[in-house]
């Protein structure tokens, strides 16, 4: 398969950075049966920020709206996909830099079976610019 490379929505919630608070919102979505395609959370300050990619945003704000949980977004990311090969994500942010875009954050991972999948953030007035580094207009 060819490497795939989109936008995404994602939402994100601050909660307090204690364990189990993550746990608890992953199962809320669980079982409103709101499937992600990513999911990232990591400290802020002194709170953890969580941001999700659902597959039907409208169902994640609806199970967050029950949930009273008090959500930022909808925001843009990216999320690449494809083949795992040496060099896939210098590749990818190679061809950012050379747009003069910086990469807020990004986390890849190796899939297994050969596969490799990427979660990316620019700033919100860069990505149009970044659609069409990416070629993805």
């Amino acid at each position: 398969m060819a490497e795939m490379i989109r936008t995404a929505q994602y939402f994100k919630v601050q909660v307090p950075d204690k364990p189990g608070e993550g746990a608890r919102r992953l199962a809320v979505l669980r079982d409103a049966g709101v499937n992600l395609l990513a999911y990232s959370g990591f400290p802020r300050n002194r709170r953890a920020q969580l941001d999700f990619v659902p597959v039907d945003a409208m169902a994640f704000t609806h199970a967050a709206k029950l949930a009273k949980w008090k959500v930022q977004g909808p925001k843009v990311c990216f999320l690449a996909e494809g083949d795992d090969r040496l060099g896939a994500a210098a590749d990818l942010t190679a061809k950012l830099a050379e747009a003069k875009i910086n990469v807020t954050a990004m986390d890849a991972v190796c899939a297994g079976q050969g596969r490799y999948g990427a979660i990316f953030w620019v700033k919100p007035g860069d990505v149009k610019k970044a659609v069409k580094a990416l070629g993805l207009e």
